[in-house]
């Protein structure tokens, strides 16, 4: 196969698992947002949750990059 489709293919696979990560900080926050709502003494606690799941989820879309670039 020739190696600018296999390329191509890499970035447009790497699209498609960027998807996921978008939408589990959508949900991460919306959680955060309703628990605040909710309970808003429970703040801090909920805030650094919320900060650890969108640095975790935001890490599987880098780690689909560097693999994007770097499967040949």
């Amino acid at each position: 196969m020739d190696l600018a489709i296999k390329g191509s293919l890499n970035m447009v696979g790497y699209g498609l698992s960027a998807i996921g990560p978008g939408i589990g900080i959508g949900l991460i926050f919306a959680a955060y947002i309703n628990g605040v709502a909710r309970q808003p003494q429970a703040r801090g606690t909920l805030q650094g949750i919320a900060i650890l799941g969108f640095a975790l989820a935001e890490a599987l879309a880098i780690i689909g990059i560097g693999l994007a670039f770097a499967i040949p």
